[in-house]
């Protein structure tokens, strides 16, 4: 089965294996001649990244490579990408990476021609209006993994170290002009980071799905993209080399960043400050968290899980089906079942309580949870009382 094709959902989207070779070209039609590579530590230092500057040599485009970042970035990472880029004369950003690497490279190209703070265009209100639209910069996308879909959104997370929480920095033209998605720059994910960010993939589509808001479109988009997660995830952490279950992954992932347009929920808003006070990885603790809200929201989603069970093909199809196969899906993959067990402690339960309450996903839990609530599902999770 041959997965390539050119897109135009939410962006324009150039996908198949072996495109990453059209780099030079895609930097050129965004009218790029020095761009910035961004990508983080780890994977400056693959022979892939290498791959990816020679490209862009050989075709006669000036490159620097940006790497300082933190697994989970945080303010200093984006004003030290800004330097960067204004010290090199950049005009565009190539982001290579997982979230954190398409995180920073979309920030990066936002501040790169802004007088004011990053922090000043947080998603509140009306403060994407303090942007001036002329100082963004044009982001190319190359997604490595197949988990957080940013390629494919108009906005970044990004740490503020001073209130430790996660701050969601948001613009419309945030989001990538172009996005190069080749499963061949996926196959070298190990297994544990294929498992954490394809459940993140799933959970994207799952809460976009269980969300209250109407937005059909992203329905259709989420339900499709739990189908792949069942059909491919398994597959992808079980060979790494499957291409067609890379490609199928990475499709997933971006239909997951797609739908959840339509809102997010408690999952999220637990995930987010959790990460800011114990640098989890993302989609880890999205993992770990999933079963716990699937059971507190259960009065409001029993009927809509029953019928993505349907679609899945599950043999019960009905709430507790799709709650034992999830539960099934992540022994298989190796996901912890405690916070405990990824180094989260209870002490902290009542900050991580307010935190998920004030987090902009909370809006789109398909329950009104009070802090108490997020204190009582994390606490649950922590110690691992389904």
């Amino acid at each position: 089965m041959q997965l390539q094709g050119n897109w135009n959902y939410p962006t324009s989207i150039r996908f198949g294996a072996g495109r990453a070779a059209e780099l030079p070209a895609l930097c050129r039609e965004l009218g790029m001649r020095r761009p910035l590579l961004v990508t983080d530590p780890g994977l400056a230092r693959l022979p892939m990244l290498a791959r990816l500057q020679a490209l862009l040599s050989d075709a006669g485009l000036e490159t620097a490579l940006f790497s300082d970042m933190r697994p989970n970035p945080v303010g200093r990472d984006v004003d030290a990408g800004v330097a960067a880029f204004r010290d090199g004369r950049h005009d565009g950003v190539v982001a290579v990476g997982g979230g954190s690497a398409l995180d920073v490279g979309k920030a990066i190209a936002l501040m790169s021609g802004q007088k004011r703070p990053l922090w000043d265009f947080e998603d509140v209100g009306d403060n994407w209006l303090r942007v001036d639209p002329a100082g963004v910069a044009p982001t190319l996308a190359v997604p490595t993994t197949a988990g957080t879909g940013s390629e494919v959104g108009r906005a970044s997370l990004i740490i503020d170290e001073a209130a430790h929480r996660k701050v969601i920095i948001f613009h419309p033209a945030m989001l990538p002009k172009l996005v190069l998605a080749d499963p061949e720059l996926t196959v070298g994910l190990p297994p544990a980071l294929t498992a954490a960010t394809g459940v993140d993939a799933l959970v994207h589509n799952l809460e976009a799905f269980c969300s209250p808001f109407y937005h059909p479109i992203a329905q259709g988009v989420a339900l499709e993209g739990m189908r792949l997660a069942h059909d491919w995830l398994p597959a992808a952490h079980a060979d790494g080399g499957n291409l067609e279950a890379r490609a199928q992954m990475l499709s997933c992932s971006i239909m997951g960043a797609t739908a959840f347009q339509k809102g997010l929920g408690g999952v999220h808003a637990l995930a987010h400050p959790i990460g800011a006070v114990f640098d989890t990885h993302h989609g880890l603790a999205n993992a770990v968290l999933l079963p716990y809200v699937l059971v507190r929201n259960r009065p409001a989603i029993a009927e809509r899980l029953a019928a993505a069970a349907r679609y899945l093909g599950l043999a019960d199809a009905d709430f507790d089906g799709f709650l034992a196969w999830v539960l099934q899906l992540r022994a298989g993959l190796g996901i912890p079942h405690t916070l405990a067990e990824i180094g989260v402690g209870a002490d902290a339960a009542a900050d991580i309580g307010r935190m998920a309450k004030a987090d902009p996903s909370d809006g789109g839990n398909p329950l009104p949870l009070s802090a108490d609530d997020y204190r009582a599902i994390f606490l649950a999770a922590q110690q691992g009382r389904l």
